[in-house]
């Protein structure tokens, strides 16, 4: 059996296989969070706006903002290839069969684990109605509209990505589900149609090409937006509000994030690899890294990428599919934390939940987390929907209900707690893609030309 191919030339692996990156960021985080610091006790937790909105635009503007910019052009040319390079539909389908299987049974999983935890350790009993107190922002109650229907609003919810009315629109409104669904199709079709469709096919090839190149000059800019990034993070809660009322909180959510991602997902690594899980994760750094500073799994996905062709050993049809569609729905993390925080928030309104409405709770969460992408305050809303499901089955209305104001308690931290969720995440996704690439090289003895 021969091994995966990689292309030499593309234009990011120089870049990224220097350990410059890799230093320059855990820099760039480390002094993010001293300064972040600094700030917030210097000014007293209240850093004039000047300071803050500075280092959001350069955060946001100068880095994620670029790297959010080619996010479409990337992801559709690199399914369209990864799907054209598989080489037939029925090898498509075992790809599609296994990256399903994967994504729902982890996302299930780290749900799981996350229900356990928060229903042994009860971080919110003895907390009291201390939501109802706080001021409910606008984008709260916005939530609230788009939660109604609880579970079967998550259904449409990922249904209506799933099949866009229009799908420029969906791309000009950076909807990555729906261009994903799309390039799929267009993938699958130009697969069938062979030499007919190879036009096409460079198009999208030359297109992958021209990403890659813009997102090595982009990363360039890595370790000064990560710098600003955190600065801006902590110098606004300051890392003292981990350890106040809500520590137990904390403890609940960082405690099943490391058990999902530290034991579990190396676990599963291990069982269908036969190699360490470990060595594989110090090789994902540059990528894990970025998701912890940047907090966003579509952002992070060129990354991710590079990183996972060039240093990660996975072939590049089985990248540039897997990681566009994992970075959209599968966030193991999400689906955990929107687990904890529902719970908790029932706790401290001193709301029993049974075993039917823990359930609920865990299909609810992979759902909803699946289907966040392209909703405005994405958080907020998944957490609506869950809530809505847990009060509908709980037969509570109005003043009974669990508000969704509730959610107030816990946003002042809720950057913090993005940032680690999202780096578990983007690790799903990782683990993923290298399990079902070498699950599918056992089972194929002709491997598929690579491209690019």
């Amino acid at each position: 059996m021969t091994t995966p191919h990689h292309d030499s030339t593309c234009p990011s692996s120089h870049f990224s296989s220097s350990p410059f990156l890799s230093w320059a960021i855990i820099l760039g985080l480390i002094t993010g969070l001293i300064c972040g610091e600094a700030l917030f006790r210097y000014f007293q937790g209240v850093v004039p706006s000047e300071i803050t909105s500075t280092c959001e635009f350069i955060g946001n503007t100068l880095f994620i903002n670029l790297l959010k910019m080619i996010l479409v052009p990337l992801v559709a040319s690199s399914v369209v290839v990864g799907i054209c390079s598989i080489g037939s539909p029925s090898e498509l389908g075992k790809i599609g069969i296994l990256a399903s299987v994967f994504y729902i049974s982890t996302m299930l999983m780290a749900a799981t684990v996350g229900v356990l935890l928060v229903v042994t350790i009860a971080p919110g009993v003895g907390i009291g109605d201390t939501a109802g107190s706080s001021s409910v922002s606008s984008h709260i109650q916005s939530a609230g509209e788009h939660a109604t229907g609880g579970l079967w609003m998550a259904l449409q919810n990922i249904s209506s990505h799933l099949i866009p009315a229009n799908p420029l629109k969906a791309a000009t409104e950076g909807d990555l589900l729906s261009v994903i669904s799309v390039s799929i199709l267009l993938g699958t079709a130009l697969l069938v149609l062979g030499d007919s469709g190879r036009s096409v096919r460079n198009l999208f090839e030359s297109l992958f090409a021209i990403s890659m190149l813009v997102i090595s000059w982009i990363l360039h800019l890595a370790p000064v937006g990560i710098f600003f990034l955190v600065t801006w993070t902590v110098a606004r809660i300051g890392l003292a509000s981990l350890l106040g009322p809500l520590s137990k909180y904390v403890m609940t959510v960082t405690l099943g994030l490391g058990i999902h991602g530290l034991l579990l997902l190396p676990l599963l690594y291990f069982l269908a690899t036969q190699t360490n899980p470990f060595a594989f994760l110090a090789k994902m750094r540059n990528a894990l890294l970025t998701a912890f500073t940047t907090d966003s799994s579509s952002a992070t996905l060129p990354v991710s990428i590079r990183t996972a062709e060039d240093k990660g050993g996975v072939s590049s049809y089985v990248a540039r599919f897997i990681l566009p569609l994992g970075a959209t729905i599968n966030m193991d993390g999400t689906a955990l934390y929107e687990a904890v925080a529902v719970i908790f928030l029932f706790q401290c309104y001193g709301i029993e939940l049974h075993t039917l409405q823990l359930a609920i709770i865990v299909i609810t969460a992979t759902l909803a987390a699946v289907g966040a992408a392209g909703i405005p305050s994405a958080g907020l809303v998944t957490m609506a929907i869950v809530i809505e499901a847990v009060n509908q089955s709980l037969g509570l209305q109005g003043d009974a209900a669990l508000p969704l104001s509730a959610a107030a308690l816990i946003l002042g931290i809720d950057r913090i707690m993005d940032m680690m969720r999202t780096t578990v995440n983007v690790w799903g996704d990782l683990v993923g893609a290298k399990i079902i690439d070498t699950l599918l090289y056992r089972r194929v003895s002709v491997q598929p030309k690579e491209i690019v």
